[in-house]
């Protein structure tokens, strides 16, 4: 894995940051950066799973918060401005957009009293020791240490404080037949992989296979795109080749892994 990986990513994006790894270890990354892994990264196309989601989660598994009992049973400021009948599970299968995000940031703030920010902060990145993960002026920043700590965790046996149960909930489909299939916030990925990055661009992308026990983070070169790319610069195709490196079989010499600090 690590060898082809190498290649691959000097190939297609040498400035490009990223990381593979399981719950006990990083086994092979590049940050190209000066900073390493204290690199700063705008992160805010992945808020939904860096904050709303474990926000969410704690909320329900403190039974704050049961996803499909209609939102209008927890008081007008959680159902405004929503269809009569919508549930936490409709906003979370369906939470790419910005309204459906926006309603549940106004959701969890409502049950938990306080600013998602601080929540999250509180609750899940202090716990987890991802001291570079903070909002700033409506900007989700972090750093690919604080990114592989979260991931590490969601593979791990511990159930705080994102809870195992939350996570292996959230990490199936959960729309049935139709299409494009979801779980919550999560979108899935081929090979029992799930995924969540930002719908076009070169943001920070990650991906997660408890089936494979297996996670990777992306942060495509901030001068590069893919010669493949589409003129408004997405990088689809260099994740796509990304994930089905990362998640290929795992050779032995990887085991002994990376430190993070």
């Amino acid at each position: 894995m690590t060898p082809q990986i190498e290649a691959l990513m000097r190939a297609a994006d040498p400035a490009a940051l990223w990381a593979v790894g399981s719950a006990d270890a990083v086994h092979a990354a590049h940050t190209g950066h000066p900073d390493g892994w204290d690199t700063p990264l705008d992160a805010t196309a992945l808020t939904a799973v860096l904050a709303l989601w474990p926000v969410i989660g704690g909320l329900v598994a403190q039974g704050e918060l049961t996803l499909h009992t209609p939102l209008t049973a927890y008081g007008p400021a959680a159902s405004a401005g929503l269809p009569g009948g919508t549930t936490a599970h409709h906003l979370l299968t369906h939470g790419d957009g910005p309204p459906a995000l926006a309603a549940l940031t106004r959701l969890a703030e409502h049950l938990a009293g306080t600013p998602l920010a601080d929540h999250a902060r509180t609750r899940v990145w202090r716990p987890l020791a991802m001291h570079g993960t903070r909002f700033a002026e409506g900007t989700l920043h972090t750093s690919p240490a604080d990114l592989a700590r979260f991931l590490r965790h969601l593979l791990s046996t511990a159930d705080r404080p994102v809870a195992r149960a939350w996570t292996a909930e959230s990490l199936r489909i959960r729309t049935g037949e139709l299409t494009p299939s979801r779980g919550l916030l999560w979108h899935p990925a081929p090979g029992g992989v799930w995924t969540h990055h930002p719908p076009s661009g070169p943001g920070p992308s990650v991906w997660i296979s408890p089936r494979l026990g297996r996670w990777a983070l992306l942060v495509p070169g901030p001068a590069h795109r893919p010669a493949d790319a589409s003129p408004t610069g997405s990088a689809a195709p260099l994740r796509t080749v990304f994930r089905e490196a990362a998640f290929g079989p795992v050779p032995a010499r990887a085991a002994r892994g990376v430190d993070v600090p």
